[in-house]
């Protein structure tokens, strides 16, 4: 009788280890799996691609609970499920973490150009306080989206074009217009090509003469199959930045030759996706992040969903990044982004 209560006893501890080692490891399981994906850049993979786009939205918020499978795995004893948390939780550390320290910034010595972007929310944007902040930052251009004609008006009639005077609009209805605005000359450039929502170019010319290409960035959001490939091909067909040496001859850019390139907007898109970690890498640099702030959330602050940092100004890596700020906007659910550039 004893052996049998023996045995018994044997075989349900037996049982009870293994389903400790299953919930240690399926926790490990699902944060690496997570970190496989955006360390890899995965989420550009077909069959992945689409479902993974929103999720890693997310990213920052899986990474502050990064201690959760490591404490549910040293709660079970089971040291080699913690170990392999640990590093799980580091590669994701090092993914995300740099965003918030900022730095990187080339020696730039070009004149200052101060960029604000904001996302209007079908043109509800409160227009005293979009004025008063291009008056407060001291905004040289300005880059709108979800700019209705009539939200044109509105914001014209509150004072907008009293401080940046010159404008190149493609306002429509909905939240599929977009604009610049700016106190220094425009000179309208050809629209991108096939592009969901309106993206305005324009090339400013500063003071001395320095020119710069601006293009008002707002791709729909990658929330199913049809918005997701619109999504990809809209940051596709984004232009890449001025690179640093000539095609021809190998010959260095002097400061003074052709135009910087900046992209200001609602990209629907933040640090963790794949694609637009590509962009970048034609020669952009994310002004938040060269800064320190690029995890201060610029959408969703109050929605019950996770705020997401989607708005964005890419600089020409050779700029220098000064002051970055994240300013409300009453009437938007968006949060509008300051940067202030130093061209090459």
């Amino acid at each position: 009788m004893s052996g049998t209560t023996s045995g018994r006893t044997m075989s349900e501890r037996r049982g009870w280890g293994r389903l400790r080692t299953a919930a240690a490891w399926t926790a490990v399981g699902a944060w690496g799996a997570w970190a496989l994906v955006r360390l890899t850049g995965a989420d550009r993979l077909p069959g992945i691609e689409i479902p993974s786009a929103p999720l890693l939205a997310i990213t920052p918020y899986v990474v502050a609970a990064a201690p959760v499978p490591i404490t549910a795995a040293l709660l079970l004893r089971r040291w080699r499920a913690a170990a392999v948390a640990g590093v799980v939780a580091a590669g994701l550390l090092v993914a995300v973490v740099p965003r918030a320290v900022g730095g990187g910034d080339p020696v730039a010595r070009g004149p200052v150009l101060r960029v604000l972007t904001a996302n209007l929310l079908l043109g509800g944007a409160d227009p005293a306080r979009l004025v008063d902040l291009v008056r407060r930052t001291k905004a040289d251009v300005l880059s709108l989206q979800e700019l209705p004609p009539e939200g044109v008006d509105r914001y014209e009639r509150a004072g907008l074009t009293g401080l940046l005077p010159e404008k190149a609009l493609d306002a429509r209805p909905g939240a599929a217009g977009s604009g610049l605005y700016s106190r220094h000359p425009l000179r309208v450039l050809p629209p991108l090509p096939g592009t969901e929502l309106a993206m305005p170019r324009a090339e400013l010319t500063l003071p001395g003469g320095r020119r710069v290409e601006m293009t008002a960035v707002h791709p729909v959001p990658p929330i199913d199959t049809v918005s997701f490939r619109a999504w990809k091909r809209d940051l596709a067909v984004l232009p890449s930045a001025r690179p640093a040496v000539a095609a021809a001859g190998g010959r260095a850019h002097a400061p003074g030759d052709g135009p910087v390139r900046i992209l200001a907007g609602d990209f629907n898109a933040t640090l963790d996706h794949a694609n637009l970690r590509r962009l970048i890498g034609r020669g952009y640099a994310d002004a938040a992040d060269r800064a320190g702030a690029g995890l201060v959330p610029t959408w969703g602050l109050d929605d019950p969903r996770p705020a997401l940092t989607i708005d964005h100004v890419l600089v020409d890596r050779r700029c220098a990044v000064g002051e970055v700020e994240v300013h409300d906007l009453e009437g938007s659910d968006h949060r509008a982004v300051f940067a202030e550039v130093r061209l090459p």
